[in-house]
């Protein structure tokens, strides 16, 4: 039997590339869907697939059962995992591939985009000359203004690496810490947040969701900031608590905050954060450059065509799970 692959993927599906021709050469069935996609879209879409690229979709156990027995392997095009059950997918013996390293460079410049935006009042003066008017606000340098980087994997030490280029002072905390590139670079450790979070003119968030992030920038730990400090969120929106987030900005408590991702996504009409004057948000892009799509596309086709035939794939999550041939 032919295998009848799913893909959800709009940037893989929109972007030409090398992608397409590498999947479409297997002969296999491809049946595509708009995600990210809720519980119910993606109950609606499994049950007689064998393989699945999906972005981010709501594949919880209840998805992953109907599945059952038929899928052979989920391909996460990106990295993260966090709306995934993981355990569920061990438990059932699928293979969970991914393709880490290949956004890194991407979602950093998103990152120093969002915060020149803030800094600048870029969309402010923007919107003015497109309205036909002059009006300017004064902004500020980035020059000797110290970054604090939650979370020093591959994304956080290209913020770390262009923000030297900026003249800024880098911050990192991590509890998985590089000796040597923070040597390299001139990064400094942070021990703890309660050392990052009073020394950043700018606390910048690449680390994983987990249930110990999860909330992790709340009234309590913006207490601890510097009054002003602008945020930026190029990882989850879970991380930060938009309810405390919305009152901080009110306030003025927190200057800025450049998130590319929400708790809910995409968001309510009358979310909390999406007309504030000082918030200014993009639609989960920040990976969303024709080369960055091309790498991830390109890895999670890669990942899949390798497990189906019952090679070793590029990456993947639970390596525990034997990986079978199934064509």
């Amino acid at each position: 039997m032919n295998p009848r692959i799913l893909l959800t993927t709009t940037s893989f599906q929109e972007t030409p590339g090398e992608h397409h021709t590498k999947l479409a050469a297997t002969g296999w069935e491809i049946v595509t869907a708009r995600g990210p996609l809720s519980e119910a879209d993606t109950l609606a879409l499994v049950g007689d697939i064998d393989g699945y690229i999906c972005g981010d979709d709501l594949i919880t156990r209840a998805v992953l059962e109907k599945a059952r027995p038929r899928l052979k392997v989920l391909s996460k095009y990106g990295i993260g995992v966090d709306k995934i059950d993981v355990k569920s997918c061990t438990e059932f013996g699928i293979p969970l591939l991914f393709t880490p390293g290949v956004n890194h460079t991407t979602v950093a410049e998103h990152t120093f985009l969002l915060l020149l935006a803030l800094e600048k009042n870029f969309l402010f003066h923007c919107d003015s000359t497109r309205s036909g008017g002059w009006k300017r606000q004064t902004g500020h340098e980035l020059l000797d203004k110290t970054i604090g980087i939650v979370g020093m994997g591959r994304i956080g030490k290209e913020v770390a690496i262009r923000a030297k280029a900026f003249g800024m002072k880098p911050i990192g905390y991590d509890v998985y810490w590089d000796d040597t590139f923070a040597a390299e670079h001139g990064i400094e450790r942070a021990a703890a947040l309660d050392e990052l979070f009073p020394e950043a003119d700018y606390t910048s968030l690449h680390t994983n969701l987990t249930p110990e992030t999860r909330d992790l920038i709340r009234a309590d730990s913006i207490a601890k900031m510097k009054p002003g400090v602008l945020i930026l969120n190029c990882a989850r929106g879970e991380i930060v608590n938009t309810a405390d987030m919305a009152a901080a900005l009110q306030s003025g408590r927190v200057g800025g905050y450049g998130t590319d991702v929400l708790d809910e996504e995409p968001p309510r009409a009358d979310h909390p954060l999406t007309h504030l004057p000082n918030c200014i948000v993009t639609p989960h892009i920040g990976s969303r450059t024709s080369e960055s799509v091309q790498r991830q596309a390109l890895a999670a086709v890669t990942n899949l065509i390798n497990a189906l035939h019952g090679e070793k794939p590029l990456a993947q999550v639970n390596p525990e799970v034997a990986v079978k041939k199934c064509v």
